[in-house]
């Protein structure tokens, strides 16, 4: 099931018997592959241990709102922007309703409110207050504030009564997250992503390149790789591990990664070019290190490198060519510049002056522009942004076919 591979889950429990499924669900989610980290409501902790579930998660279970060393750096805000999807299961009576009211009066229902990721809960109760009129009206309000509900069962319960309010099968609960992320939208297309930085040589221990950091370029073949596509990355060097099932060719200069890209383009639908290439490498490569002079100012003599993106935008046999431009200048008339200039057939703008995106960063925000459209991101984590780009491009790719 490899749709949860490196998917960021948090598992809110909530206090009731059905506290104990959610172990096994812990345990379900890290062999599909996902990353887990727990959120346990006091009462929570009167049925089932937080030591048990660390243990099973591998991270440690969050607990409380107002503990000093996670605010210090916003802990809670943290959560909610980490998670790609955020499950409560067992989903109490108390706590559909205090969520169901917009209260924020512990760590998981702070997380909910501030979380931009779905929300999935699985309600575990006796089934009398499951069909009380409150409880019914509790989750009505949820299912319209976009909330989806996943059960409960029906069956017998601990407290010997018969009826809907049983937790759903841990094993039944993972299908359920799994489907969240079967997109398919670039099922059986094949793409090719450039990420991370060039270096250009100077001698054996010197070299010019950029702040990049890959990580926007990693996210989205990640993305694509969630999204059905058979992924190629072409990264420069960067300090991150390849995302599970995507093929990684490793270069160093620019003209490396044109050579590495040209060899793709036979197999490649779509082509995403979110590197940052030198646009310069020096005109000669010192065979030994460059010792330091008396001269006060060296000169060195630079020549321009291939443009990657263009020379695979005009190839014969041309895929769906997708670029980036980092700006720090009227973003979006020089993207719109280099999308006409390059003939591509979309491209990414983002404002690299600002701080916090961009550059070693983990958010961004960016424009995608198109020869007739602008679609604005606001700011999140790139793996979320990524995962909004994969489906902007397969989007605009179906349109050209």
């Amino acid at each position: 099931m490899h749709r949860l591979t490196n998917k960021q889950i948090v598992l809110g429990i909530t206090g009731g018997i059905a506290a104990y499924k959610s172990a096994e669900l812990v345990r379900a989610l890290k062999g599909a592959g996902a990353d887990v980290r727990v959120v346990m409501t006091p009462a929570a902790t009167e049925f089932i241990t937080p030591l048990t579930l660390q243990a099973l998660s591998g991270n440690p279970v969050h607990l409380e709102l107002l503990n000093p060393e996670a605010e210090a750096g916003m802990g809670h805000i943290e959560l909610a922007k980490w998670a790609d999807l955020l499950v409560i299961a067992p989903a109490s009576a108390d706590f559909m309703a205090r969520l169901a009211a917009g209260m924020g009066n512990d760590l998981l229902t702070t997380i909910c409110l501030a979380t931009d990721a779905p929300i999935c809960l699985a309600p575990a109760m006796n089934q009398a207050m499951w069909r009380a009129p409150q409880t019914q009206q509790n989750a009505k309000q949820l299912q319209l504030d976009g909330i989806t509900l996943w059960g409960p069962a029906e069956g017998e319960q601990a407290c010997g009564d018969t009826g809907p309010g049983r937790m759903m099968e841990p094993l039944q609960l993972l299908d359920h997250i799994a489907d969240r992320f079967d997109t398919g939208s670039l099922a059986g297309r094949r793409v090719v992503i450039t990420a991370g930085p060039t270096r250009e040589p100077l001698d054996p221990v010197r070299y010019i390149s950029n702040h990049s950091s890959g990580k926007m370029g990693f996210a989205l073949a990640e993305a694509a790789m969630n999204a059905g596509a058979e992924v190629t990355l072409i990264s420069g060097p960067v300090n991150l591990a390849t995302p599970a099932h995507v093929k990684r060719i490793d270069i160093t200069s620019a003209l490396d990664m044109l050579d590495a890209a040209q060899s793709t383009l036979e197999h490649c639908d779509i082509f995403i070019a979110c590197a940052a290439v030198a646009d310069y490498r020096p005109t000669s490569v010192a065979e030994h290190k460059i010792k330091k002079g008396n001269e006060e100012i060296m000169e060195l003599h630079l020549v321009k490198n291939p443009d990657i993106v263009a020379t695979v935008a005009s190839a014969p046999q041309r895929p769906f060519t997708v670029g980036f431009a980092a700006e720090t200048q009227d973003v979006i008339s020089y993207a719109r510049g280099k999308l006409q200039r390059k003939k591509l057939d979309m491209i990414i703008a983002n404002d690299v002056s600002q701080a916090g995106i961009g550059f070693n960063s983990d958010e961004n925000a960016v424009t995608v522009v198109t020869h007739d459209t602008e679609t604005a991101i606001a700011q999140t984590g790139k793996r979320q942004l990524a995962n909004q780009l994969i489906e902007q491009i397969a989007h605009q790719y179906k349109t050209t076919q």
